[in-house]
C-alpha cells in the first residue's frame, strides 16, 4: 500500500505464491482483495493481515477482481474462461459464469450491483445477472482482445478498451456500439454544447465549423469561410449564434444554418486562439497569439483598445458568470483578470512551475478559477492564490478544462490522449477516460452535466455519458435486459405470482416509452 505521495505504508502483503494480477479495495476502504496467477483470491486488512483462507476454485490464473458496491460480494475473472461470485468467507455463491470462448481479461459491477460485465480475449464483452445468466448476446465489434470494461454510473452504457487500439461504447438498452464521430478531415480543436443542450459545435483545423445533434449526427453542411484552421468555437447564451476564431486572424459569427452574420471581425495581428460570449450575449471576447485580449460588439466593432499585459500568446479567454470580468490564460505562464475596459484586476496569477496556461474557466458560482497547465490542473481563488496542490495525473500538457454545471466537478483533457474527472480537491473521480488516439484539444460538459464532448487531433469528436438515471430508467433498463430471458418468456406457463407481477411491471414501463 502507498500514500498519495508515493510512500509505502507498512510492509508488503505477502502470501500469494505467484504474481499478483489484480487488487481492489472494499467500498468501505477497510479490506483489500487480491488475485494472483497462483489461481487464488485473498482478503487482507489494512495492516496486511490475511483475513480467512484463500479463495480456491478457479483452474487458471486470476486476471481481474471487483467488489460489489455494497461490499458483500467479490467478483473474479480467470484465464479458465469463467467468472465467479464469492462471499467474504470464500464461499462460491452462484453457479460459475460460463460463455466466453477465451480467458477473462476484465470484470466490473454496475453501480446498483445488479449487473456484471466482463471482457475477454475472445474479442467480446458480455453482460450477466447475478445468477450467471447472460443478459444479452455478446457485444461484438472489437478486432482484438478486450483489455478493460466498465459500466457508466447511470448503468446505461458499457465502455470497453481493446488491443485493437479502440474504446467502444455499448448501450445496455439497445445494445448498440457508439462509434467515435469521424466526419472531420483534420484535428478537432474546439467543441461546445449549446446552452439549451440540443446541439454540439465543433471547430476543426480543416477551416470548417460543424453543427451536430446530441447523438452525433451532422446537421447541414460544414460552415465555410475561414481561410485557415479554426482554434476556438462558442455558442451564444440563447443558443442561436456561433462564434469562431481562426488562424486567419479573424473572428466570425454564424447562425445555426451556417450563414455568416456580418463581416469577419478584424484587428488581431496573429492567430485567434480563443473566443467567448458574455453572459448577456451582447459582447464577444477573443485572445490570440498577438498577446492581446480584445472585446467586440456583435457587429465586430472593438469596444475598447486591446487589453495588453501578457508577454506571450493568449490561449484562453472567459467571462465571469456575472459578466463583469474576463480571465485570460497565456503561454507567459500567468492568468490575468480584467475589467471590461481592459484594466487589470489585481496581480497576475502565477506560481513556480506552473508552465504554459492552455485553458481557464470560471466556476458557475463565480468563486473559483481553474486552469489547465503543463501537465497539471490548478484551482485558484480570485486573489490569485492557488487552492490546494496541483491536480496531477496527466502526462503532458492540459489543453482544456471545464467545471460541471453544478460546480462540483472538473474535467480536463490533455496531450496524453486522455480526459480526467476530478473533485474540487483534485482527487480523481474515475479512471482516466481513454479512447482518443491523439491529444485532446477540447472538452465540455453538457448543460445537464450528464455528458461530455471531446475533440482531438485524431480527427474525431467523441461523446461520453456520465450522468445519473431515474428509477424509471433503471427499471426500463432491467426489463429490456430480461426480455429475452427464460424467466420472463416462460412466465405465463409458471405458477409463480412474483414472476407474473414482474412481467406486468415491465409491460407497464414499456408502454411509457
Amino acid at each position: 500500500m502507498w500514500d498519495l505521495q508515493g510512500n509505502p505504508i507498512g510492509e508488503p502483503l505477502t502470501g500469494h505464491s505467484n504474481y499478483v494480477t489484480s487488487v481492489a479495495f472494499s467500498p468501505d476502504g477497510k479490506t483489500i482483495v487480491s488475485g494472483s496467477t497462483d489461481k487464488t483470491l485473498r482478503l487482507w486488512d489494512l495492516q496486511g493481515n490475511p483475513i480467512g483462507k484463500p479463495f480456491t476454485g478457479h483452474d487458471e490464473r486470476i486476471s481481474s477482481i471487483a467488489f460489489s458496491p455494497d461490499g458483500k460480494t467479490i467478483l473474479s475473472g480467470s484465464w479458465d474462461k469463467t467468472l465467479r461470485l464469492w462471499d467474504k468467507e470464500s464461499n462460491s455463491i452462484s453457479q460459475t459464469f460460463r460463455g466466453h470462448g477465451g480467458y477473462i481479461t476484465s470484470v466490473a459491477f454496475s453501480k446498483d450491483g445488479q449487473t456484471i460485465v466482463s471482457g475477454s480475449n475472445d474479442n467480446t464483452v458480455q453482460s450477466w445477472d447475478l445468477k450467471g445468466n447472460p443478459i444479452a448476446q455478446p457485444f461484438k465489434g472489437h478486432e482484438r482482445f478486450v483489455t478493460s470494461v466498465a459500466i457508466s454510473p447511470d448503468g446505461k452504457t458499457i465502455v470497453s478498451g481493446s488491443e485493437d487500439s479502440t474504446v467502444r461504447l455499448w448501450d445496455l438498452q439497445s445494445y448498440l456500439n457508439y462509434q467515435p464521430i469521424r466526419k472531420h478531415k483534420h484535428s478537432v480543436t474546439s467543441v461546445a454544447f449549446s446552452p439549451d443542450g440540443k446541439y454540439i459545435i465543433s471547430g476543426c483545423y480543416d477551416r470548417k465549423v460543424r453543427l451536430w445533434d446530441r447523438k452525433g449526427n451532422l446537421i447541414g453542411s460544414p460552415f465555410s469561410g475561414h481561410r485557415l484552421g479554426i482554434w476556438s468555437v462558442a455558442f451564444s447564451p440563447d443558443s442561436k449564434t456561433i462564434a469562431s476564431g481562426s488562424n486567419d486572424q479573424t473572428v466570425r459569427l454564424w447562425d445555426l444554418k451556417g450563414n455568416p452574420l456580418g463581416t469577419p471581425f478584424r484587428g488581431h495581428q496573429d492567430n485567434v486562439k480563443s473566443v467567448a460570449f458574455s453572459p448577456d450575449g451582447k459582447t464577444i471576447a477573443s485572445g490570440g497569439d498577438d498577446e492581446t485580449v480584445r472585446l467586440w460588439d456583435l457587429k465586430g466593432n472593438p469596444l475598447s483598445t486591446p487589453f495588453r499585459g501578457h508577454q506571450a500568446s493568449v490561449s484562453s479567454v472567459v467571462f465571469s458568470p456575472d459578466g463583469k470580468m474576463i480571465a485570460s490564460g497565456s503561454h507567459d505562464q500567468t492568468i490575468r483578470l480584467w475589467d471590461l475596459r481592459g484594466n487589470p484586476i489585481g496581480k497576475p496569477f502565477q506560481k513556480e512551475n506552473l508552465g504554459v496556461v492552455h485553458s481557464v474557466a470560471f466556476s458557475a458560482n463565480g468563486k473559483y478559477i481553474i486552469s489547465g497547465n503543463n501537465g497539471t490542473v490548478q484551482l485558484w481563488d480570485f486573489k490569485g492564490k492557488p487552492i490546494g496542490k496541483p491536480f496531477t495525473g496527466h502526462k503532458k500538457g492540459v489543453f482544456s478544462v471545464a467545471f460541471s454545471p453544478d460546480g462540483k466537478y472538473i474535467v480536463s483533457s490533455a496531450e496524453d490522449n486522455t480526459l480526467r474527472l476530478w473533485d474540487l480537491k483534485g482527487k480523481p473521480i474515475v479512471e482516466p477516460i481513454t479512447g482518443h488516439e491523439g491529444g485532446v484539444w477540447s472538452v465540455a460538459f453538457s448543460p445537464d452535466g450528464k455528458s461530455l464532448v471531446s475533440g482531438s487531433w485524431d480527427y474525431t469528436m467523441r461523446l461520453w455519458s456520465i450522468g445519473d438515471a431515474s428509477w424509471e430508467d433503471w427499471l426500463r433498463m432491467g426489463c429490456k435486459k430480461l426480455e429475452e430471458h427464460s424467466i420472463l418468456r416462460e412466465a405465463q406457463t409458471e405458477d409463480n405470482t412474483t414472476t407474473k407481477a414482474a412481467v406486468k411491471i415491465c409491460q407497464e414501463i414499456s408502454n411509457k416509452e
